[in-house]
């Protein structure tokens, strides 16, 4: 049994992909009983008119939200403590397997983390200590020093951390006599998108399509506007003409594979390491009648190829951290960027 569609009163869209939630965007919906059976009425409403894969998901590993529906209404039956519910209701948003999805409360955080906590870490703090030891330099969120093969390496750790254009200008300039640098996002779980288009626009010598976008334009599954396309802009200060290698692994997520993506698409670039996370949908934010919040993705973005990259992006070398060369201190990923920049 489908439930009866509910029309939402505002939907706001957020300007950031991040990891962590927000809820500075919402829609909120006609309310419903603050019953356990109401408010999960309210949340697969919400998805169900909003969320933006539902399709996609349903062709990439056959999710039936109708079903998910009839699954978890029955479990939401009967009297239900605020914990038994809460378990219900996260139980049931990890269907859509999206780390952009998540159930806030005052007790507890519902998030669905296995696109990465299955796979390979492919990241060692104790080799990146060995690497950048302690007299590497910090601009802003921005670490930076020059490895002993004249390779340039820059960490950043999160989007989330602001970077200015004088930082950048200053990073940079201090790189110049490098024949290469090596971008090391590994781990990074998104934050601020304006940051990933800043830094991306550094080594951008022309405009180019980096993806496309689309908006909800109704209730529907396949409700959407026509694709848009998304170009990155070349940056009107000190920009990179010489190889970047962009290091990644299955953590690299939201506004880090936005990131990715850019970087993918431009000529001087090379993506190292592992496949990414995804989380390839602009979030937006909800209220059920008991007050908890639900932040889902609502916007779906594309590749330069109009292909989704929510489950992420392959590299173009894929390279795997071995137990051989950790053993000797060595990060396989990092040494393998290196010879390809020395090349």
């Amino acid at each position: 049994m489908r439930p009866t569609p509910v029309i939402p009163r505002t939907l706001l869209a957020l300007l950031t992909l991040i990891l962590l939630p927000l809820a500075t965007s919402c829609v909120d919906e006609d309310q419903l009983d603050d019953t356990p059976q109401g408010n999960l009425e309210a949340l697969w409403r919400i998805i169900d008119e909003h969320y933006c894969f539902l399709d996609y998901k349903q062709h990439e590993y056959g999710l039936d939200w109708n079903a998910v529906y009839n699954k978890y209404k029955v479990r939401a039956s009967g009297d239900l403590t605020r914990s038994q519910l809460f378990e219900v209701l996260a139980d049931m948003l990890a269907e859509l397997r999206d780390g952009h999805v998540n159930l806030s409360t005052s007790a507890d955080f519902a998030r669905y983390w296995s696109w990465f906590e299955n796979y390979p870490a492919n990241l060692s703090d104790s080799l990146l200590r060995r690497y950048m030891g302690t007299h590497y330099k910090i601009a802003a969120g921005l670490q930076y020093l020059i490895l002993d093969d004249n390779i340039g390496y820059i960490r950043y750790e999160s989007f989330a951390d602001g970077m200015g254009e004088g930082n950048l200008d200053e990073v940079l300039a201090y790189m110049m006599p490098c024949q290469g640098i090596i971008i090391d996002i590994r781990s990074n779980g998104g934050g601020d998108l304006t940051n990933a288009e800043k830094l991306a626009a550094r080594f951008c010598q022309e405009k180019t399509l980096v993806g496309y976008s689309q908006h909800k334009t109704g209730p529907g599954h396949s409700d959407f506007s026509e694709m848009e396309p998304r170009y990155l802009e070349p940056s009107a200060n000190i920009r990179w003409h010489k190889p970047v290698c962009v290091l990644t692994n299955r953590h690299v997520f939201s506004a880090a594979n936005e990131f990715t993506m850019y970087m993918k698409a431009l000529p001087t670039a090379k993506i190292v390491g592992d496949h990414t996370g995804g989380g390839a949908g602009m979030p937006f934010s909800s209220t059920l009648p008991n007050g908890w919040v639900v932040r889902f993705s609502a916007v779906p973005m594309y590749d330069a190829q109009r292909q989704s990259t929510e489950f992420g992006i392959d590299p173009d070398y894929p390279v795997q951290l071995s137990q051989a060369d950790f053993l000797q201190g060595k990060d396989t990923i990092i040494e393998f960027a290196r010879k390809l920049l020395a090349e």
